[in-house]
């Protein structure tokens, strides 16, 4: 199996992960995940049994887990109930354990997502391949005020968190999810993780956002900081999702202008409030 960031091999009992880009540390950040996750959360992610290169590109073999990936259908009472005790199992590992492996914030962090996404938001852009051009303009305009207008909360790294839960990243094996795919994975903290797990595209029709954020057990302050977060992630998508940018052309023609009405929906809303629904397409 080839994606845009890695390689994937299978034998009956490991699976090799041969990296396409390693230029922010991606082979180096996804060992040290998985190595003190094999040490204080056994069973939640495969084990780490040896790293080489192939080919000239770095690789980690790892152990094989049992389970399908998520994502066919919405996730049922079961399953996010089970995410849920995983996540909360992801952020309980003790923060010195990942700091000794030299596991630094993770990529997009809560640091610099903000700072990321006002350059990225400049532009220019030419919005002529967009369905609807003033619509996703629109959307773009708000983002840039908001990003420039609203206050920015101090960044916490509390936890060790995966980043990417696209929902092929969840395997479930009919009574427990695990977690595989760290290469982005670092210090962060529960909110913002929720944050970008919720808004991921891939996303929109797996999670519950209010039932996911219930069963990983925020606090009342964490789930403001997750409605925060959440209006970047969003922001974030409408701008992967631009002319010229990799999600455009990855994606059914309509999904850039869906985005945009999902960000100004959400940039409209009191603080706190969760965005209405969308069926967005991967």
């Amino acid at each position: 199996m080839t994606t845009h960031t890695h390689e994937l091999t299978f034998t009956a009992t490991e699976a090799r992960k041969r990296y396409r880009t390693w230029s922010d540390r991606e082979p180096d950040r996804e060992w040290a995940c998985l190595t003190v996750l094999a040490e204080h959360a056994p069973g939640l992610a495969p084990r780490p049994l040896r790293r080489g290169r192939l080919d000239g590109a770095p690789t980690i073999v790892m152990e094989r887990l049992a389970g399908e990936p998520l994502g066919a259908t919405p996730l049922n009472g079961a399953q996010t109930t089970s995410l849920g005790r995983a996540l909360r199992r992801l952020y309980s590992v003790p923060l010195s354990a990942a700091q000794a492996l030299d596991l630094g914030e993770r990529r997009l962090g809560p640091s610099s997502l903000r700072t990321e996404l006002r350059q990225w938001a400049t532009g220019p852009y030419d919005l002529k391949e967009c369905q609807h051009p003033q619509l996703v303009e629109r959307a773009l305009r708000a983002s840039r005020q908001w990003l420039a207008d609203t206050p920015q909360v101090p960044a916490q790294l509390s936890v060790l968190g995966i980043a990417d839960l696209n929902p092929a990243n969840v395997l479930w094996d009919g009574s427990v999810c695990r977690l595989v795919d760290f290469e982005d994975g670092g210090l962060s903290e529960p909110a913002f993780e929720l944050a970008d797990h919720v808004e991921h595209l891939a996303g929109r029709d797996v999670y519950d956002a209010d039932t996911l954020v219930e069963a990983v057990g925020l606090t009342k302050d964490e789930k403001e900081r997750f409605a925060h977060w959440r209006c970047h992630w969003a922001i974030f998508w409408l701008l992967m999702l631009l002319p010229g940018n990799s999600g455009f052309l990855r994606n059914p023609p309509g999904t850039t202008e869906a985005q945009a009405e999902r960000v100004l929906r959400m940039l409209a809303d009191e603080p706190g409030q969760t965005p209405a629904g969308t069926a967005e397409t991967v």
